[in-house]
């Protein structure tokens, strides 16, 4: 029944799921940033970010101060 039900979804449905899960994930990720790390700067919580979503090789790269966070 689900397999059914994406096939009768358009292809503009389709991507407002995919959009609505992916800020979903991103609250989470968020809140759990946050919750860690609550004493953090909110620079430094988007930096944290950034670790998760970039990872650490590219987030340094783009973030050099990240190198200075304590790991977590």
């Amino acid at each position: 029944m689900q397999i059914e039900a994406w096939r009768r979804m358009t292809p503009q449905q389709k991507a407002d799921i995919v959009t609505d899960l992916t800020q979903t994930a991103l609250t989470l990720t968020k809140c759990g940033i946050r919750d860690r790390f609550p004493n953090a700067s909110p620079h430094e919580q988007r930096l944290r970010l950034a670790l998760i979503l970039l990872g650490r090789e590219l987030a340094e790269k783009t973030f050099p101060e990240i190198a200075t966070l304590e790991p977590r």
